[in-house]
């Protein structure tokens, strides 16, 4: 049977899967599996997140990506290695490349509240002073989409054949991420390395990306064929993407799919765009290694094994963030 080659991200609603219909239920977990055995994106509504919530963390982050350079560098950690706070302008670039991306961002992380031994694993958080409640408006959005991922991840473990909670106890506390980014203004474009874009084609880390709307156009996904196709969320979805440790455990059944942000026409570099996307990561003690179900001779055994904590320090330091 040939791939399905979808022109758009397919649109799913997840209050299909919570609804209490078995039947809407189970036809959510198969699209979703449809969709992520392809193309590895699709866009959810009904996801928990208020379009209060949502302005009021976009206004939080320009307000703050607005500040001087000199003052969001307070907030940078050089020993975190990016893993909160502030990361400056060219710093991350994709695996592969060694051209710094054209953006700015901030990482907000896990708040263990619970006593979970795990919390010495996670630097605390740091909380630019300048911005009146970016930190109760930034956690209310990280513990949001983390309950919609929990969502998502309990679909995925049906479509899987694993039992619907086998995901729960891997995330409970995990080490996932929260990012603002800033995609800055170029004044003189000319100036910038020929092969320098906002974000250079990449797979995500984790399991899962939630991605709330963008305040631009610009992100692009590759499909199997090898063509790009923009992607556009309607206002009331969220896009969620596989991540390549999802893909790792599914060995590849799930597909962790390329994809990067453009840079606008030359007349609109000197404008901003605004992304924040939500980063699903497991615990670190997570045992990647493919699924037994997800093996068969047709679909040899593709990865080694290995733990999320392990992966994450590979890449970390595979897209200039740890050395």
């Amino acid at each position: 049977m040939s791939e399905k080659l979808y022109n758009e991200i397919p649109s799913l609603d997840l209050a299909d899967f919570n609804s209490g219909d078995e039947a809407r239920k189970q036809k959510f977990v198969a699209d979703l599996g449809a969709a992520y055995h392809s193309i590895g994106f699709v866009a959810v509504k009904n996801h928990g997140l208020s379009d209060e919530l949502c302005t009021k963390l976009y206004k939080a982050v320009q307000d703050f990506f607005a500040l001087p350079d000199e003052v969001k560098q307070k907030y940078e950690v050089p020993e975190l290695f990016g893993q909160r706070g502030y990361i400056g302008k060219g710093k991350e670039h994709a695996k592969g490349r060694a051209t710094g991306d054209l953006k700015e961002f901030y990482h907000v992380g896990q708040e263990v509240t619970d006593g979970d031994s795990i919390k010495k694993e996670y630097p605390d958080n740091i909380w630019p002073t300048e911005i009146q409640n970016f930190d109760k408006i930034a956690l209310e959005a990280y513990q949001t989409l983390e309950n919609a991922g929990r969502q998502m991840l309990k679909a995925i473990a049906i479509y899987l054949g694993l039992e619907e909670n086998y995901f729960e106890s891997r995330v409970h506390n995990g080490n996932s991420i929260l990012r603002p980014i800033h995609y800055f203004p170029i004044e003189n474009p000319e100036e910038v390395p020929d092969d320098a874009v906002r974000a250079a084609e990449h797979g995500d880390i984790n399991l899962i990306t939630l991605l709330m709307g963008a305040s631009a156009d610009g992100l692009q996904v590759l499909r199997r064929d090898g063509e790009w196709i923009p992607i556009t969320a309607l206002p009331e979805q969220i896009v969620v993407n596989v991540g390549d440790m999802l893909a790792r455990h599914t060995n590849d059944k799930l597909k962790s799919t390329i994809h990067r942000v453009v840079n606008p026409p030359r007349e609109m570099m000197k404008t901003s765009r605004f992304s924040i996307p939500f980063f699903m990561h497991p615990r670190s003690d997570m045992d990647l290694s493919c699924l037994e179900n997800c093996i068969d001779e047709n679909h040899p055994k593709q990865f080694e094994d290995i733990t999320a904590g392990e992966f994450l320090h590979q890449r970390l330091a595979e897209i200039g963030l740890k050395k």
